[in-house]
């Protein structure tokens, strides 16, 4: 495989996931008490919006390289 098909792919791929799921999620932990031994922790979840249109120009483009690599 050349880097060009490789490329395709990947673009391809991570298109139809960005239109699957939208975005996605992580959490991190902030600390809330800090009292000698005692520590309190709370869980935050934050989200990372992900625009169809983002999706949808991955996988055009993922399409076009693969097409103009078959046809070279």
């Amino acid at each position: 495989m050349n880097g060009k098909r490789v490329l395709g792919l990947v673009l391809l791929a991570l298109g139809v996931l960005a239109l699957a799921y939208q975005g996605f999620t992580y959490t991190t932990q902030k600390k809330v008490v800090d009292i000698g031994p005692i520590q309190a922790t709370k869980s935050e979840h934050h989200t990372v919006p992900l625009p169809p249109v983002l999706g949808v120009i991955a996988v055009i483009a993922g399409i076009v390289i693969l097409a103009t690599d078959r046809s070279s």
